[in-house]
């Protein structure tokens, strides 16, 4: 096998792990979202606010405290505020 097409192989095997990865990564989204949307209920129907920041800030602490790389706390933090924007205009059923 020539060195090119050794190296499309291996990038081509890495592809096939990140779809996986991707595909699991969706799943837990929608879990997670599922979860946000009964919190969502809960909260309503005992008369509380839907957002709570303090809740948003221990979600940052908790995911940065369990990052061993390679991604940055900072990129972290992006992503979940990204998540967490979603999962508040997420309608609920």
């Amino acid at each position: 096998m020539s060195g090119k097409m050794h190296v499309d192989a291996r990038i081509e095997e890495h592809r096939r792990r990140i779809d996986g990865i991707d595909g699991a990564l969706v799943g837990l989204l929608n879990e997670r979202a599922q979860e946000s949307l009964q919190i969502r209920i809960l909260k309503a129907e005992g008369g509380l606010g839907l957002f709570d920041p303090k809740r948003e800030e221990d979600i940052f602490e908790a995911v940065c405290a369990v990052n061993e790389g390679p991604l940055y706390n900072e990129n972290l933090r992006e992503i979940y505020e990204a998540i967490l924007k979603v999962m508040k205009e997420v309608p609920t059923a």
